[in-house]
């Protein structure tokens, strides 16, 4: 099976060579007819199975009839990143069709986006804050929009752009398409993009597990060894290309700023660096100037790297939907990759879900004479001895305390009292 099923104009049909497209994915295989028919659309599938291109060509395609320089297509995402990311993929898939498309997000100047619209685009990609500054200074108009595409819908709405969202519904057509794609899709937030959709198709490729190309690896390590380890596994192990993971801001830029005094070629992508910051950062991680970067979640939705040979959790993160995201950056497009988890005493809960959802133990490594800051037995005679060292001596401590107290009060009861008067 191949896409020349799909019968697709010739312009889409030499973009697609030329982004070396050949077979279609499962995703993208039993989402496009449906979204060439004009349905609605809510589809489910694993990070990196080829979602962009599952909306993006059949989206492409409906649009060669029509009118041009008016919005007819809107994208929204939930990061600037993921914004650039699906605009860049779109200018390569659209080829010579002469649909132009401009991407709309916070951290740069309006001034650029005002001209870009103003000059007459037919895609928009947009993320939902920047895109209501336009709405409300009345700066774009939607009302000719034609078809609606939601990327990364959980994380929009779990996010709280929901809000966002309905208020830019409000300026949107009733009568369109509308899609929904993601990754995950928690039951709790199901009903609510269902309400954007209308007679839809629900189209699920596994997406609740990562995927199989992914090897997954996990370190029992204390805190405060967490770093050492680090630089002992990349120093160790062939990591080409290595994305770390980090639950706060201020931890990546640190760290990339250790790992870049170690001599690694390390960079950050975080919240609080400027756009123009960020795009340097990724397009110095694309090109291979730096081969590490040090990232918060807000990475884990916006980086299209072909190629990432490793994923690094240095923080395990908060629930399992973001660890199939984390790791999804991996593994993508057939390519085998590799996932290692750092996991702390505190961890405990969070590696039971993630493990229940990947349907097996992750497997435990370590590394031979590395401190890992905790007990970390080798064998059963070892915990065995361990058990006991521990466990007995305590026992008998406590056993002492007991019989030192019980000294004491026989000594009290049994020493003479003071009669009132000697008081």
């Amino acid at each position: 099976m191949n896409f020349n099923q799909f019968n697709f104009h010739p312009a889409l049909t030499e973009a697609i060579a030329k982004c070396g497209y050949t077979v279609p994915t499962a995703i993208q295989k039993q989402a496009m007819p449906h979204l060439l028919k004009g349905k609605d659309l809510l589809g489910l599938a694993q990070t990196g199975t080829g979602k962009t291109a599952a909306f993006v060509l059949p989206t492409l395609q409906n649009m060669q009839q029509g009118p041009r320089k008016k919005i007819r297509t809107l994208v929204l995402t939930p990061t600037r990143e993921l914004a650039e990311q699906v605009h860049e993929n779109i200018g390569q898939m659209a080829g010579t069709t002469k649909l132009k498309s401009c991407a709309i997000y916070g951290g740069v100047s309006k001034s650029g986006q005002i001209h870009t619209l103003r000059r007459g685009v037919e895609i928009v990609v947009a993320c939902p804050g920047r895109l209501l500054d336009h709405i409300n200074s009345r700066t774009i108009d939607l009302s000719t929009v034609e078809v609606l595409i939601l990327d990364e819908a959980d994380q929009m709405l779990d996010k709280g752009f929901l809000p966002d969202i309905r208020c830019i519904l409000k300026h949107v057509p009733q009568k369109r398409q509308s899609m929904v794609f993601s990754a995950t899709m928690p039951g709790e937030i199901r009903h609510l993009v269902e309400n954007i959709l209308t007679d839809h198709v629900t189209i699920q490729v596994d997406h609740e597990k990562p995927a199989q190309t992914i090897s997954h690896v996990l370190f029992k390590v204390a805190q405060s060894r967490k770093t050492a380890l680090l630089k002992n596994i990349l120093e160790q192990k062939n990591m080409p290309t290595t994305l770390i993971f980090t639950r706060t801001k201020h931890k990546a830029k640190n760290l990339a700023r250790q790992l870049q005094k170690s001599g690694f070629r390390a960079t950050s992508l975080q919240g609080n660096m400027s756009q123009s910051q960020r795009k340097i950062a990724m397009s110095g991680f694309r090109s291979g100037k730096f081969n590490i970067m040090v990232a918060t979640d807000i990475a884990a939705r916006g980086i299209d790297v072909s190629g990432i040979s490793h994923v690094v959790n240095y923080d395990i993160p908060d629930t399992v939907e973001a660890y199939t995201h984390r790791t999804g950056r991996t593994g993508r497009a057939e390519q085998t990759g590799e996932a290692f988890t750092f996991v702390t005493a505190d961890d405990g809960r969070i590696l039971q879900v993630v493990e229940r959802r990947l349907g097996r133990k992750i497997r435990r490594e370590t590394i031979a004479d590395f401190d890992y800051g905790i007990d970390l037995p080798s064998s059963p005679s070892r915990r065995r001895k361990n058990t006991r060292t521990g466990g007995g001596y305590r026992r008998k401590a406590i056993s002492a305390q007991k019989r030192k107290s019980n000294t004491r009060r026989q000594a009290a009861s049994t020493a003479p009292r003071r009669s009132s008067a000697s008081k």
